[in-house]
């Protein structure tokens, strides 16, 4: 066995993003807010939810917000609608703290209880027949998928009928891959075993003081102390991450899971398995800042919550602005939300209609291969108020987005300080790279205010 592939570390599929959730309205300078302007944000790459949620829990309630979302992959788009379809189950048929605690679950967990397992299939059928309408309006504001093209919206439809075969559990045995046309049960206790042994190498049977370095002189010293011994190596060792009740969590989390190709003897061969993070951790999005500062209390130098804590605590305060914003009767329904929803309340009986209604929130799905094709439509030029780009994207940062990002706009950049094989000279050379494209694309970068050294933040360059 060889030494470990350090690269190995971040995976090549983002389940979630390597920075915490930002409301993005109050990320550069400050917009002047115009009675009834709908403002319009493009992410590229984020990964997963977190942003959308935090910046509707900043809006006012007169403001409007269109996120527009472009991602890589048609699985981390499906693991997105799935999230944002958590998000929006209402409180008649799931309480707050049940719901903060199955997002978090599918959110973190690479292995899930047999409840949340119903409710990740219910899910995924209701997810399907969206996606498979051929209806040019969306059938939930939040959750548009119209402007996908027609085989992409088949491919999703794909990957949610996977959801909803028997996943594989950690108490029966089954393969750790399959072919992309046998499509087995995975079990992902092997899937995730297989990464940490080619991440580590020969440094796999030492892995305990391997992740305890990790975490006490990388995420520590970068002030992610909240993040404790404990939760941080149980998600190292089995990928759960939140551990919130006392049930079994033994189920494959089938929205963990993705096709890699790999070349075997001159040929293509893909292999269904977890080829996501195992290194920085989903505790990163929610679970290392906190707007209430008693979150982050230290006693003796430890402190006092867990960064499993702290995210329950903000995933339930997006929820609840969530709720805030639901949209009430007064509000007359679109075409396409006419029908009466249902009346029942069980988890598994919610359709797409009964989902919450937020005023003035629209969420659209992009084509994965649309940041290049929006300048050559009218509609995008200088479109966009404020532009996201993950750092897996940073080689996007260039004449496209000077061609859609409007003149006053916010041009959000990803960095590096969270990817923990990467050392000082390596994310120093991977912000610098950011810097140098954004010069190129017409844009400067914006020092006023607090800086975050998880993100970069560029403006348009001032004409002289």
């Amino acid at each position: 066995m060889s030494g470990g592939r350090a690269a190995e570390g971040a995976g090549c599929v983002s389940w979630w993003g390597f920075s915490p959730a930002l409301d993005l309205l109050t990320t550069g300078p400050q917009r002047d807010k115009r009675q009834g302007e709908e403002v319009n944000v493009l992410l590229v790459g984020s990964g997963d939810p977190r942003h959308i949620l935090k910046t509707i829990s900043g809006l006012q309630n007169e403001q409007s917000l269109h996120v527009w979302v472009i991602e890589n992959s048609m699985e981390v788009l499906a693991r997105q609608l799935l999230l944002l379809y958590l998000a929006l189950m209402p409180q008649e048929s799931i309480g707050l703290h049940e719901k903060t605690e199955v997002y978090l679950e599918v959110f973190g967990n690479s292995e899930i209880r047999s409840q949340t397992e119903e409710i990740v299939k219910h899910a995924a059928s209701q997810l399907s027949l969206c996606v498979s309408e051929t209806v040019e309006t969306a059938a939930h504001t939040c959750l548009n998928t119209a402007l996908l093209k027609f085989k992409e919206r088949d491919e999703l439809a794909r990957i949610f009928k996977l959801w909803l075969r028997p996943q594989a559990s950690s108490s029966s045995s089954s393969s750790s891959s399959s072919s992309r046309e046998g499509a087995a049960p995975v079990l992902m206790s092997k899937a995730w075993d297989y990464r940490v042994r080619q991440h580590l190498g020969t440094r796999y049977d030492a892995r305990r003081g391997c992740f305890d370095w990790d975490l006490s002189m990388k995420l520590h010293e970068k002030g992610c102390g909240v993040i404790n011994k404990q939760e941080y190596v149980r998600w190292r060792e089995r990928g759960l991450a939140f551990e919130m009740r006392e049930g079994v969590y033994h189920v494959t989390n089938p929205s963990l899971l993705s096709f890699r190709v790999f070349s075997q003897r001159g040929n293509s061969v893909a292999v269904r398995g977890y080829w996501g993070d195992i290194v920085s951790s989903p505790f990163l999005c929610y679970g290392i800042e906190s707007d209430d500062k008693s979150h982050l209390k230290t006693h003796h130098e430890q402190h006092v919550k867990t960064a499993q804590d702290v995210s329950f605590a903000n995933v339930q305060l997006l929820f609840q602005a969530l709720s805030s914003r639901r949209r009430t009767s007064s509000t007359p329904p679109s075409d396409t939300e006419r029908q009466e929803p249902s009346t029942h309340t069980d988890q598994t009986s919610v359709t797409i209609n009964d989902l919450m209604r937020l005023s003035g929130i629209t969420v659209t799905f992009l084509p994965t291969d649309s940041l290049h094709k929006l300048p050559q439509k009218k509609r995008y030029s200088h479109f966009f108020n404020i532009i996201y780009l993950s750092l897996s994207c940073v080689q996007h940062l260039g004449s496209a987005i000077a061609q859609i990002a409007a003149p006053d706009a916010v041009v959000v950049m990803e960095l590096a300080k969270f990817i923990l094989d990467l050392n000082k000279d390596q994310e120093a050379e991977l912000a610098k790279k950011a810097a140098i494209l954004a010069l190129q694309a017409g844009l400067e970068p914006w020092h006023e205010g607090k800086s975050d050294d998880s993100h970069a933040v560029f403006i348009p360059q001032k004409k002289k």
